[in-house]
């Protein structure tokens, strides 16, 4: 089952991929942030969401992307990707801030049994005094999840408490007026997601 379930994954996060590059390829010259790209991408990435912050309170996608943001489906009990994928953000966010762009890095959670509120307020002061963490009902964390084409699976466990969440691990870049632009792949270095996002809020 598990061989099953990985192809399944692997389909889904080629087939999203293969949508944003098909998409920007019909889009032709008329995209007037085509030298920002790493490739071609577009597509009908992202919309409206409904969340819980980290007091808890519902928001909206217009109350947290107000600002051009960084946007990442994680858990904070995942061993190793999402913690690295989160302090890069973190650190590309900080160069921006340097160059003078004023950029959020936000963190919208897959495993709301587990990231309540309260543990996503500290997750998040630990990696960005400018970090906001996003949680919800399963019902909201899927709406945002399909909104934004990502993949997420909660894998077997024997104990309820301990688990781990199979998930896509792109980090996508939208801006307040023009929603998302594009996406930075784990491959990204800091420096190069702080250069992709300067030449798309300078366009």
């Amino acid at each position: 089952m598990s061989k099953l379930y990985a192809g399944l994954a692997a389909a889904a996060v080629v087939g999203m991929v293969g949508g944003l590059f098909a998409y920007g390829q019909l889009a032709g010259s008329g995209d007037r942030f085509a030298e920002c790209r790493a490739g071609a991408v577009g597509g009908d990435i992202g919309g409206p969401f409904t969340l819980l912050d980290t007091a808890g309170k519902a928001v909206t996608d217009k109350d947290v992307l107000s600002k051009p943001s960084l946007v990442y489906f994680g858990y904070t009990f995942c061993p190793d990707v999402c913690p690295l994928d989160m302090a890069r953000t973190a650190e590309a966010v900080d160069i921006l801030e340097e160059r003078g762009f004023d950029v959020n890095p936000v963190f919208i959670s897959i495993d709301p049994a587990r990231d309540t509120p309260e543990v996503l307020a500290d997750f998040a002061a630990n990696l960005h005094p400018k970090m906001i963490g996003l949680t919800g009902s399963e019902e909201q964390v899927k709406a945002a999840s399909q909104a934004y084409k990502t993949y997420y699976r909660k894998q077997e466990s024997d104990d309820p408490e301990f688990y781990l969440m199979d998930h896509s691990t792109f980090t996508y870049l939208v801006l307040p007026e023009t929603g998302f632009v594009d996406f930075f792949r784990r491959d990204d270095t800091a420096e190069q997601m702080a250069e992709r996002t300067a030449c798309f809020l300078t366009h």
